[in-house]
């Protein structure tokens, strides 16, 4: 049937030279940098807080190692992949050689929950710390959504449009039109900034740890209710607000703080040896991030009551937890919001960067409008993609809140991250043979595990996420149905083919 034929290997392998094809610039440091820069983000400085405060309290800890466990065996499954197919459109991709071109449709779906949602919601967290730093100067209208609303001296204000996300946006979506190596350069250089901060709170944190906040560890069902900003009540009784239904709600809030070890997937065609390189980024920047996760979480978790991140702290906990607990180090709140802006920044950009590359191997493969495989005759970039992903990103920041856009955004990476290693599986069984420069160990086991625990921590997001998701997806196979397999460039006379040797002689 055409909706599974898939795109053989050395069609894929072919497509990554010539004078149409994406500019190889990036060594195994850069790809590291690039993964830590999406990874280290939001995800820590702002779902920590969100976890801990409404779902897992102290043991918000545990909801990283789940989170990460989740994580180690999808990025197993991904370097395998992105060693054999060193492609731009990472798990997209990686489905269409294996699956089939309706898996792949699928899935480049869900990516688009991943990394355009995933850049706005980095973004509204960007506009709160951003008028945190001015000192709340921007108008509460003018930096939330149209659905948020607070409280501020007896009056109520509400949303209209947050304007400050879609000026990060812009500014970035430029600097990824300019080139990717200049993108890459500027994220090294924040990359080192925010690590360097994140480690400087760890450190002074630890000082400030009150054994008390640790204490319950878990949320006990007969914890009070809190009164939140806009007034609102919040319960812990219901099952995934506390105990261990907290922790596994609390490690799908917070795998979006993982999000972007794949992202280095999604820049394999500018990789320099892509086969060598690619699992040295995937892998070696899960593997920094995870120790960073716990430790931070433990310290804010151990500063501040995780009843606080509810009822005062919100985007800005962090800043909020130095200024109440650690009076001394005042001056550290300042420098942790600078450094979470430029951290920020940085996750943007590579969740920019990974959209506009799966929107460009979709558009060569006839999926998607040609507009989005278009390089600018310069800067060798997906300009185009670049600017139209910028009005769809900018939408979602600017009327969408955090939770909502960050929860979607968990559950389509989930999805994706389950049907790669379903890939794996797939191509082990088909193709023993394949010649792989890396080998995801244990498998089947290591798959399954990965299916098994990133399933689990989809069901453990709110109904309204997963059918928010379901409705995400029924709108994509419209669109493949009325156009993408009528458009589709392979057709259904393709045929698989095999990988030899001489496929993988330009990488090396």
């Amino acid at each position: 049937m055409k909706l599974f034929v898939k795109k053989p290997l050395s069609q894929l392998l072919a497509s990554t030279e010539g004078e149409g094809s994406l500019k190889r610039t990036l060594g195994a440091g850069n790809l590291i940098a690039l993964g830590i820069g999406a990874i280290i983000g939001a995800g820590l400085f702002v779902r920590t807080a969100a976890a801990a405060g409404g779902h897992a309290g102290s043991a918000v800890t545990i909801s990283f190692i789940i989170a990460a466990i989740g994580c180690a065996f999808a990025g197993l499954c991904y370097a395998e992949f992105a060693s054999i197919i060193p492609i731009a459109g990472s798990a997209y991709t990686y489905a269409y050689a294996t699956m089939g071109e309706i898996v792949a449709w699928v899935i480049g779906w869900a990516l688009i929950l991943e990394y355009a949602l995933g850049a706005a919601t980095v973004s509204i967290s960007w506009s709160e710390y951003a008028n945190n730093l001015l000192g709340h100067r921007i108008p509460f209208e003018w930096c939330h959504s149209p659905l948020q609303s607070e409280i501020i001296n007896g009056v109520a204000h509400h949303g209209i449009m947050n304007v400050p996300a879609l000026v990060i946006l812009l500014a970035l979506s430029l600097l990824l039109v300019k080139g990717t190596q200049e993108s890459a350069t500027v994220n090294a250089i924040i990359v080192f900034i925010k690590v360097a901060i994140v480690l400087v709170f760890i450190a002074i944190g630890w000082q400030f740890i009150n054994p008390a906040n640790h204490t319950p560890y878990l949320i006990p069902a007969n914890q009070p209710d809190v009164t939140q900003p806009d007034g609102k009540i919040y319960s812990y009784l219901p099952t995934f607000n506390h105990g261990w239904g907290g922790v596994l709600t609390g490690a799908g809030i917070v795998f979006f703080a993982f999000i972007g070890f794949d992202a280095v997937s999604t820049a394999a065609q500018e990789a320099k040896n892509p086969k060598r390189d690619m699992p040295i980024g995937i892998l070696g920047s899960l593997v920094v991030c995870t120790i960073l996760y716990i430790l931070f979480s433990w310290v804010l978790t151990g500063v501040a009551p995780f009843t606080d991140f509810m009822k005062s702290g919100k985007e800005a906990s962090v800043a909020y937890a130095i200024s109440h607990y650690m009076g001394q180090y005042a001056w550290l709140s300042t420098l942790v919001t600078v450094a979470i802006l430029a951290g920020f920044s940085s996750v943007i950009l590579v969740m920019l960067l990974g959209q506009s590359r799966v929107f460009y191997t979709m558009s060569t493969d006839g999926l998607l409008p040609k507009v989005f495989s278009e390089l600018h005759p310069k800067f060798k970039t997906p300009y185009k993609s670049n600017l139209i992903l910028f009005i769809f990103v900018g939408l979602f920041a600017a009327f969408l809140p955090e939770s909502i856009a960050g929860d979607l955004t968990s559950v389509g990476t989930l999805f994706a991250f389950v049907l790669v290693c379903i890939g794996v599986i797939i191509l082990r069984r088909k193709e023993p043979n394949l010649v792989r420069p890396f080998k995801t160990p244990l498998v089947p086991l290591v798959p399954i595990l990965g299916i098994l625990v990133c399933g689990a921590m989809i069901y453990g997001l709110p109904a309204s996420t997963q059918l928010s998701a379901l409705a995400w997806m029924a709108i994509g196979l419209v669109i493949y149905l009325s156009y993408s397999k009528n458009n589709s460039k392979l057709g259904t006379s393709a045929a698989d083919a095999l990988p030899t040797a001489s496929d993988f002689e330009k990488f090396d």
